[in-house]
């Protein structure tokens, strides 16, 4: 699936003369459509693997488990998915603060796709053994959700980022020869006889660190539901595949989500508290589920209804 993202999903070389005028004149961004199409087949594609998976264990282990196991990764497939959206919000920041064009996003959101998979394999691995080991680990995990939600809530995602005073970014700068201008889809370049980053480098490395950033809120957020490691890993994967795919077509609907980030305080709050009650009452998978997918729906209602009355209104 990932062969079939990469090289589906993509678009010709763009010569290392390049500049960014010229990248933007000869490239044309991705369509909504096309991204619209691309994420319908990758939503289409988990649907397929969740049917699969019932199949599987309803027939080797039961239609109980078979229920069970297959709720608890559409659960989870739907928790990493909009977490993800939140996430798609930070790279058109760090891709607007560098002025990096479509053209040769798409070549960024590939390798941070690829560092995302690694990054979060090893840690959802990681949480697992924790998991096993020490079990009271959880109640951390909850106790952190539920501050992460009570700061969604209180609007600390509206609080604005200054990338140029990023301790990360100034390190970098003074630590790595950085070119000035883009080097076509360059992530080093050898000039008089040195070794340059380019802009591009500077911006996978934000992308990446970002990618850790939301999976330390998200991969608990799954653990809640499920401590299963097949379930919260292949569920991570398959929010993951199609990210770039998502990301365009969010791209174009960024201003529409105002209300997003208190759907997803609601939710987090909701897991966290969930997570912390484990011995006092078990959330039903099925309750889990259903609530956030209320909340998911009525979350998007209101931001519709927002953006068609606020018209000139941002996020």
């Amino acid at each position: 699936m990932l062969l079939i993202d990469f090289l589906g999903f993509k678009h010709k070389d763009i010569p290392e003369s390049s500049n960014v005028d010229v990248v933007k004149n000869q490239h044309q961004p991705v369509s909504i459509k096309l991204a619209a199409l691309w994420s319908i087949a990758w939503v289409s594609v988990s649907a397929l693997f969740a049917g699969g998976l019932w199949w599987y264990l309803n027939a080797n282990l039961g239609t109980a488990v078979a229920n069970q196991k297959t709720l608890e990764f559409v659960t989870g497939y739907l928790i990493e998915k909009s977490l993800a959206i939140d996430n798609v919000f930070v790279w058109l920041m760090i891709f607007g603060a560098f002025a990096v064009p479509p053209a040769l996003q798409r070549r960024i959101l590939l390798y941070g796709v690829i560092g995302a998979i690694v990054l979060r394999t090893i840690f959802i691995l990681a949480g697992a053994w924790l998991i096993q080991e020490f079990s009271w680990i959880l109640y951390i995990f909850g106790a952190f959700l539920v501050y992460t939600g009570y700061k969604f809530l209180k609007g600390g995602h509206d609080e604005p980022v200054d990338l140029e005073e990023m301790k990360l970014l100034k390190w970098l700068r003074r630590h790595m020869r950085i070119t000035p201008t883009m080097r076509g889809e360059k992530f080093l370049v050898r000039e008089n006889g040195l070794l340059w980053a380019t802009p591009m480098l500077v911006v996978l490395i934000l992308v990446e660190i970002s990618d850790v950033i939301f999976a330390v809120d998200s991969i608990p957020a799954i653990f809640a539901i499920t401590t299963d490691p097949f379930i919260v890993l292949s569920a991570n994967l398959f929010a993951i595949l199609g990210l770039r795919a998502m990301f365009f077509l969010l791209a174009g609907a960024a201003a529409t989500m105002h209300y997003l980030p208190y759907g997803l305080g609601v939710i987090m709050t909701f897991i966290g508290i969930k997570m912390l009650l484990l011995e006092v009452y078990h959330v039903p998978i099925a309750a889990s589920l259903s609530f956030i997918a209320i909340v998911l729906v009525i979350t998007a209602l209101m931001s519709w209804r927002y953006a068609k009355n606020n018209p000139q209104a941002q996020i």
